[in-house]
């Protein structure tokens, strides 16, 4: 910046600036704060006559100010102002390289004694002594530059305050306003100054102070005359009073009265004329320059007087008044302590073992604590020690007695000159009256201010508290005690000593011939015989008492009153003074991040307080943020029935759920949530208001009592952690998603928005999760309705030739598709073998081969299309009839002869024996009405026909008369036409399937199967063709197993929409072990479950699931009948 720059900053008044710049336009020069109170008049101290008065004159003085401000450009060509306020940078005018019209807050030091004036005037505008001159203002109270401005010149714009030695205003420079100087410091950067004029005025009070003092009338004798002589002093401000003045030489207007003019006159110069025996007072009122003093004094005439006068004898005395001088202001002792210090927190309950850190997250529902730490007090005090004079006006006569000579009478001889005789003496008593003062010196100490504060309560706010707010009243606490008393008169605190009464005899003056003797000056001897006889004054403080400890003692003491203390400063209140638990934090309030804080602290001012203060509310600081975060979490799961899943390939990724059976969801309230205090991996019950769930599926309540369409939002109670439903017949096989929500407690009615698992982020108030599940169906109830060999006619029939069945049917074994009983007994379970026939006498009866057995199965699920279908896998096995030898069970080989080929290996390309059913038949026994109900939800399950309903009904019945191709002896399609829809109509009204599907949901299916009549049995893989090219090949040859049963094993599979390579459900082959006696049981007579049983004749035979029936190897039904005849 340069030297010349830093000089010109020495040389201008600087200022501390705080500056604001905005656009400005004309401004007229201004003045303040406010406007300039008018300068009142004098007045009296008291305003009635009295012996000392006291005249106070407002005054003001005023001092020009020589302002300057310093600006320089920066390297943008900004002006910056030099000062505090160089951050804030004016806007420069190009064209004149200068700074625009701006106005700016300057906050000018007035501590400097240019700005303090020299002369004070009043009212009048006169000028007042300077000696009169007292309380002068510690600060300006008015400044304004009308006296100064000029057009272009800084404007002065207003004045905001006067804070002790500073003031705050605001001038305008730029634009139209050049400055004094301007100089190139840094090309292109310039520098500039401006320069103004104020002035400040000041208050104070001019004093003068005048007293009157009169000598003491005396005892006269009648016809004496006494003058009495009134003198004026005066003291100008603090100063002292001077010599006293004569009233009788002065110009002012002087009143003398007598009490009793009978006894005594007094004329206009207060010469006293006694005029008979008694008493009078003597007035004197002096009048001048708005002054009126006044005093008074006794004159007796032949008696002793009340005060005053002569002694004849010699003699005399007098006494000393005091009056107490008002006392002026020295040391102080000023402390205070207003600031509280207060902090406090926020935090969860229990205190010293927060449950969370609410910092970072505590749910609604839980309760918070606020603590609050402040200073047990607050106080200011200002002692302010007193000191002064206390004067006693002495007033002292003493008479002198004289003696002298004067030449005796002449003695004349008779002849000659006369000539002096001897001397004779003569004399007189001449009364002199004595005036003086003296001193005494007192202090004490008063309370100019006094405020202490005890803690009323604390407040604080927060989102997150109740009603955002809580007050905490202390508990516990002390509050601090005040006595005071504090008088401003002087009196009160000082009581000056009585003087002894002065008495003093002079010795006898003596002189000479005709030269009486001077009457000497005793004044030196009086004033130390008042001095002596006249004690220190006794002085007592104000009083301050505070917690029971005098800090400022009102105990009498001589002279000073003790130097007080200090009030002790506070300490911090205890934690538990301001505190408050168990604070809730409210279910309805929102998740929210850091809410903000804030508190107060509420101090009332003790009684005893001096001068001023009033309750204080004082912010409390650094409480901390809180965070709320309500947690939910839905870590959800459902039950996966395998026991029932008989798919071919079952989805492990699916949780399977088998129509017309139970299943369970399960919406845990535990799980991982935020790793943060008082979160983690716990229950959340607490602070979950609702669980749900949905399907898509319709679904009931396990009960079957409240039917849910699909898609629809199921509560669950939070307490309840798996809730089971059922469901229903008619859903659609198929991959679903199970959806389930738990709503926080404090989640909206409305948009809420939500989260995988858990609401880790606080914008969410509900977490969602989803379970992927597969809809199964289910293959069952596989039964033998019929056998066509005669020895087990009536086993089905009423009676023999009768078509009537008699409800007979072997099952796989004794319990339901879900695991009760279906009412089966031994021997009706499977497989057929020797002893299931019921008859004791038919125990050894086998089904003979060429005869057939009818069955039937049912389906649950999506098997009503036209291409679905009933796959059924024969496979073959033999076992021997002998008891001796052990079980053995051996995979074989079927051969039978064709009308075409011998030994036709059933399964090769050779066997293509076609075999037909019926499904309407004499001795099938399919109730009519499913196969019309089954008609009618076909069509009403398929759209585009070209027939009627009842045309398409008719077409149906007929068809179900006719024959249908199944296949052969090694593998059975039961199609569609060999199918039934059994279920029930009836559905909820609400429910997401109509009428025909419901009824479409449970299919029976009808087939029936046998072995040709002639059947040649060789172990599986025997290569009959090699056998006959080396042995002789017929019905006999020895290769051919006998004596012992062909055992008839199915393999069951459901076909979907024709797609044999893909089986959907197995009935006995599946993955999850459920096949056939895992589900439906088994005759268990034989205590185990061992695939082994043993027949009437003590033969063992093995079991495999899926073995149907026993065929007696060496039986046929050609040895009941022709070779072609049938049952």
């Amino acid at each position: 910046m340069g030297q010349k720059s830093s000089i010109k900053k020495v040389i201008l008044f600087m200022l501390s600036l705080v500056l604001f710049v905005s656009s400005a336009t004309h401004i007229d020069a201004g003045g303040g704060p406010g406007t300039k109170p008018e300068l009142k008049t004098f007045h009296m101290e008291p305003s009635t006559p009295a012996k000392s008065q006291k005249k106070v004159i407002p005054v003001e003085g005023t001092k020009k100010t020589n302002i300057g401000v310093y600006i320089y450009q920066v390297d943008s060509l900004k002006w910056k102002v030099d000062g505090k306020c160089n951050n804030i940078e004016l806007d420069n005018d190009s064209t004149k390289n200068l700074p625009v019209s701006s106005t700016i807050c300057v906050d000018l030091d007035l501590n400097k004694d240019v700005y303090i004036p020299n002369e004070y005037f009043d009212k009048n505008g006169v000028k007042r002594n300077s000696l009169e001159i007292v309380d002068k203002s510690n600060e300006p109270h008015y400044m304004d530059n009308t006296a100064y401005y000029e057009p272009g010149q800084p404007i002065l714009v207003s004045v905001e305050s006067f804070t002790g030695r500073n003031t705050k205003f605001t001038t305008q420079i730029g634009g139209a306003i050049p400055p004094i100087e301007t100089d190139q410091y840094n090309p292109p950067k310039w520098n500039a100054d401006y320069q103004f004029n104020t002035d400040l005025y000041w208050k104070a009070f001019a004093e003068i102070t005048k007293e009157i003092n009169l000598t003491n009338g005396g005892q006269l004798q009648i016809n004496d005359r006494k003058q009495l002589n009134a003198t004026v002093k005066t003291k100008t401000g603090d100063g002292s009073f001077g010599a006293g003045t004569n009233v009788n030489s002065g110009n002012g207007t002087t009143t003398w009265t007598s009490s009793n003019p009978s006894v005594a006159t007094v004329g206009s110069s207060g010469l006293v004329t006694a005029v008979a025996k008694g008493t009078t007072t003597i007035t004197v009122l002096w009048e001048k320059d708005d002054f009126q003093l006044t005093t008074t004094t006794n004159v007796g005439v032949e008696e002793e007087p009340g005060g005053g006068g002569d002694d004849e004898t010699g003699g005399g005395g007098g006494s000393c008044t005091p009056n107490i001088g008002p006392p002026s202001q020295g040391t102080t002792m000023n402390m205070s302590d207003l600031d509280p210090n207060a902090n406090g927190v926020i935090k969860a309950d229990n205190r010293d073992a927060e449950k969370f850190d609410v910092l970072k997250g505590i749910p609604t529902s839980e309760s918070l604590y606020t603590n609050a730490f402040a200073d047990n007090y607050l106080f200011k005090q200002a002692w302010a020690k007193m000191s002064g004079k206390t004067t006693y006006d002495c007033n002292v006569t003493i008479s002198y007695v004289r003696e002298w000579t004067i030449p005796g009478p002449e003695v004349c001889p008779p002849r000659g000159a006369c000539s002096p005789g001897p001397p004779v003496k003569t004399g007189d008593t001449v009364p002199k009256p004595y005036n003086f003062q003296i001193t005494r010196d007192y202090s004490y100490w008063k309370i100019n201010n006094l405020e202490v504060y005890k803690i009323a309560k604390a407040t604080m706010e927060n989102y997150a508290l109740p009603g955002k707010k809580v007050t905490m009243t202390p508990a516990g606490y002390t509050a601090p005690t005040l006595e005071s008393k504090n008088d401003e008169a002087v009196e009160s605190h000082v009581r000056p000593a009585p003087t002894a009464a002065i008495s003093y005899t002079p010795p006898k003056l003596t002189g000479g011939l005709n030269s009486p003797p001077d009457v000497p000056d005793d004044t030196g001897r009086l004033k130390g015989m008042a001095e002596s006889n006249t004690p220190q004054s006794k002085v007592n403080n104000d009083l301050v008492n505070f917690n029971s400890t005098k800090v400022m003692d009102d105990a009498e003491a001589t002279k000073d009153g003790p130097t007080p203390s200090n009030i002790p400063n506070p300490t911090t209140i205890g934690r538990d003074v301001l505190y408050k638990p168990n604070n809730m934090i409210s279910k309805t309030l929102l998740n929210d991040l850091n809410t903000t804080s804030s508190g107060d602290i509420y101090y009332d001012l003790l009684p005893g307080n001096i001068n001023g203060g009033a309750n204080k509310v004082l912010p409390i600081n650094g409480i901390n943020t809180v965070t709320v975060h309500t947690p939910t979490v839905i870590y959800s799961n459902a039950s996966d029935d395998k026991e029932h899943n008989q798919r071919t390939k079952p989805d492990a990724s699916r949780r399977a759920f088998i129509l017309d059976r139970p299943f369970t969801v399960s919406l845990p309230t535990s799980g991982q949530h935020r790793n943060i205090l008082g979160y983690g991996n716990r229950d959340y019950a607490k602070y979950i208001k609702l669980k749900q769930v949905l399907f898509e599926f319709d679904v009931y309540t396990a009960d079957k009592s409240t039917f849910y369409p699909a898609n629809t939002w199921i509560d669950v109670p939070v307490s309840q952690i798996e809730k089971a439903f059922y469901l229903p017949l008619w859903v659609e096989e198929g991959n679903y998603t199970v959806s389930y929500r738990s709503f926080a407690e404090n989640s909206p009615a409305t948009g809420f928005t939500w989260e995988d698992k858990a609401n880790l982020n606080l914008v969410n108030h509900v977490a969602v999760n989803t379970v992927p599940v597969q809809v199964i169906g289910r293959v069952y109830d596989f039964r033998v309705t019929d056998i066509a060999d005669p020895n087990w006619e009536t086993v089905f029939r009423t009676a023999k030739g009768s078509s009537t069945s008699k409800g007979t049917s072997y099952w796989v074994g004794i319990k339901g598709i879900d695991g009760g009983s279906n009412g089966s007994f031994s021997p009706y379970q499977l497989p057929i073998r020797r002893g299931s026939h019921p008859l004791a006498n038919f125990k050894s009866v086998v089904v003979k081969t060429g005869y057939h057995f009818k069955f039937d199965l049912k389906t649950k699920g999506n098997m009503y299309g036209d291409k679905d279908a009933i796959r059924i896998t024969p496979t073959f096995y033999f076992q021997d009839n002998n008891a001796s030898t052990t079980a053995k069970r051996i995979p074989v080989d079927l051969y039978y002869h064709s009308d075409k080929q011998k030994f036709v290996k059933i399964g090769s390309s050779a066997d293509v024996e076609r075999r037909n059913i019926t499904l309407n038949t004499r001795l099938r026994n399919v109730p009519y009405a499913d196969i019309v109900n089954s008609a009618g939800s076909v069509y009403d399950l398929n759209t585009g026909w070209s027939v009627t309903r009842n045309q398409y009904l008719n077409s149906y019945l007929k068809r179900a008369k006719e024959a249908t191709y199944v296949g052969g002896y090694d593998v059975q399609v039961l199609p569609s036409p060999l199918r039934t829809f059994i279920n029930t109509f009836d559905r909820p009204n609400n429910a997401n399937a109509t009428p025909a599907r419901v009824n479409a949901s449970v299919q029976q299916w009808y087939g029936e199967y046998s072995l040709p009549a002639a059947v040649y049995v060789v172990p599986a893989g025997t290569d009959l063709a090699t056998y006959g090219k080396k042995n002789r090949l017929d019905e006999k040859s020895p290769i051919f197993l006998k004596n012992g049963y062909i055992t008839v094993n199915f393999n069951i599979e459901t076909i979907r929409n024709a797609d044999l390579n893909n089986p959907y459900l197995q009935y006995i082959h599946g993955p999850l072990n459920n096949q056939w006696w895992d589900m439906e049981g088994y005759d268990g007579t034989d205590g185990s479950r061992d695939h082994k049983i043993t027949d009437p004749y003590g033969v063992q035979f093995l079991l495999e699931d899926g073995d149907v029936m026993y065929y007696d190897a060496s039986k046929s039904s050609y040895d009941d009948y022709t070779p072609n005849g049938t049952h």
